[in-house]
């Protein structure tokens, strides 16, 4: 396989530790992530990417083409996202922070024998959630036992404090996620 076809994970970046972790243990492909700001960049690289692309600055298609897209962010990415794969590659679609619509250009679709998909748990049924979660304890919660998957804290903050920790989210400049706690 060719060294161009790389997995790219675009996580929203409390997630980034977890995604990249999870990416990095479950391919020897090399794995290709967008995040917002120098800062994160060099983040994101300390923890497993191959390849941080500062979406504010640089285009992630010149790091392309992609095997595999993970997007959380949906809306006008879609188009971006379809062109940047490879022949049979896939798009998996799980979160929709951008928006719920965007264009698709049916020929480059059908013409790289690439697909698109779309999931999410909130639909799902209690049985199918109860398998996910049986799946996860098996092969998933091993890694977070040893150590190769942890929960990245940039901050907790005491829940009496939850306006101030919304604030930081909307800023974004947390490089992790801001846990409330009880005091």
């Amino acid at each position: 396989m060719s060294t161009r076809r790389w997995p790219r994970a675009r996580p929203p970046w409390p997630a980034a530790r977890r995604d990249l972790t999870w990416a990095r243990c479950s391919t020897s492909r090399r794995v290709v992530t967008t995040v917002g700001g120098p800062e994160k960049v060099a983040r994101a690289r300390e923890l497993g990417a191959d390849v941080a692309v500062d979406h504010r600055t640089e285009d992630f298609a010149e790091s392309g083409p992609y095997d595999v897209i993970l997007d959380v962010v949906g809306g006008d990415c879609l188009e971006r996202n379809v062109r940047s794969l490879a022949a049979d590659g896939r798009l998996l679609v799980i979160g929709l922070q951008n928006g719920l619509e965007g264009n698709l250009n049916l020929a480059e679709l059908v013409f790289k024998r690439a697909s698109v998909h779309g999931t999410t748990l909130r639909t799902r049924s209690k049985e199918q959630k109860a398998a996910i979660i049986a799946d996860v304890r098996k092969h998933v919660w091993p890694m977070i036992e040893n150590g190769a998957v942890r929960l990245l804290v940039d901050q907790t903050v005491p829940m009496a404090e939850a306006a101030e920790a919304h604030r930081l989210m909307e800023t974004g400049g947390h490089l992790g996620k801001i846990l409330l706690v009880n005091s």
